[in-house]
């Protein structure tokens, strides 16, 4: 099927395109320009969008995402599906399957039914651990039962049911057998985040120099920056192969933060949803990883110790929230959903740009960011 959308502002790492189109072929971007010249890519076959002057952007790629609709990734194939069509709608037309705390075993079950998701949908980047190499201390809503330290034979039981679909795994890197594990990841190409952690600056510093290169939900789950101790948050902006994940919700990180957070470490801010099974359902009560949560006006908590339990976000509200209360330029935050993003999970070639070869993965958005349509793997979705 071939799509082109004409008369667009385009987008993307660091410019913008005015008048600018895109064509689509087969799952892939094959043509880009600007003017009338779209009129030449187009045939009788072709599907035209007229964007009448929308922002045309990348598809938002999602590197920490649990659920939506009533599901969870950690539910089987079904959950998958239907929370990755929830965020779809919202612009993220990827996704990383992120998986929360469990016995080992339940997690190496669950690795394999990702990949097998993966291999089967595009649209499924792969999963990332989000545990069980957590430090107990800033486990925030993992099951602290099930925290462990990692060893040889438990990170090669996960990359084994991966077979190259774990996509990243978050580690505190004071743990014992940290710096192997974090060696071993990158190794098998596997991005290793460091969060849910106790690091001091220097042992956060020996983790990126050891291969790390993402801090997980920057600012939370962490020790925050002290002028005497500044912390992973500080050794991470310090460290230019390093990504820093922000939850944009209002809630996780105040707006002011986020703002220090562009300027600190530019062109290094990965927005994510870190979404839960409540994400487009409503306050209610749910569980994640087993644990009893209350969401209330869109905040959901553990109704055992009030710890925040991921969020109800997307990432099209993530971007217009950058803008509009981080007072960030419309191009960098669109970057943090798109080009960020997959460049941190080593997809930087084919995710997050619009130009010939990249994926057919496109948003279009409207004045104020909200999503007009969304094209995913170069089909408009309804």
């Amino acid at each position: 099927m071939s799509t082109v959308i004409h008369s667009a502002r385009r987008a993307g790492s660091g410019d913008v395109v005015v008048d600018a189109w895109v064509r689509f072929d087969d799952g892939l971007v094959t043509a880009t320009g600007r003017g009338d010249g779209w009129r030449e890519a187009a045939d009788e076959q072709t599907s035209v969008t007229d964007a009448a002057g929308h922002w045309l952007v990348p598809g938002f790629v999602d590197i920490h995402c649990h659920g939506a609709g009533g599901a969870s990734v950690d539910d089987g194939p079904e959950g998958i599906r239907a929370a990755f069509a929830v965020h779809r709608r919202h612009g993220a037309t990827r996704s990383v399957a992120s998986l929360v705390t469990a016995p080992l075993d339940d997690l190496v079950a669950r690795v394999g039914v990702v990949r097998d998701a993966a291999r089967t949908d595009p649209r499924v980047l792969g999963s990332h651990l989000e545990g069980p190499f957590l430090a107990p201390e800033y486990r925030g809503a993992h099951d602290p039962a099930s925290l462990v330290a990692p060893d040889a034979a438990a990170v090669e039981r996960l990359l084994d049911a991966g077979d190259g679909t774990l996509r990243m795994v978050t580690l505190a890197p004071e743990l014992p057998g940290a710096f192997d594990a974090v060696r071993r990841f990158v190794e098998a190409d596997v991005t290793v985040a460091v969060g849910h952690t106790a690091a001091t600056f220097d042992e956060a510093l020996a983790a990126f120099d050891a291969g790390a290169s993402v801090l997980t939900h920057a600012f939370n789950a962490m020790p925050g920056v002290h002028h005497r101790a500044p912390g992973p948050i500080a050794a991470a902006m310090r460290e230019s192969h390093v990504t820093l994940e922000i939850v944009n919700d209002g809630v996780h990180v105040h707006p002011e933060v986020v703002r220090l957070a562009f300027l600190g470490a530019p062109g290094r801010v990965a927005l994510v949803t870190d979404a839960m099974s409540a994400t487009g359902i409503g306050d209610g009560e749910t569980t994640l990883g087993g644990l009893e949560v209350d969401v209330t006006d869109g905040v959901a908590r553990l109704r055992s110790n009030g710890s925040i339990a991921g969020s109800t976000l997307t990432l099209d509200e993530a971007v217009r929230r950058t803008v509009l209360d981080c007072r960030i330029d419309p191009v960098q935050a669109i970057d943090a959903a798109t080009v960020a993003p997959a460049a941190a999970i080593g997809r930087a070639v084919d995710l997050g740009r619009l130009e010939p070869g990249c994926a057919a993965d496109a948003v279009l958005l409207d004045d104020a960011l909200r999503v007009v349509q969304v094209v995913s793997a170069g089909h408009p979705l309804d």
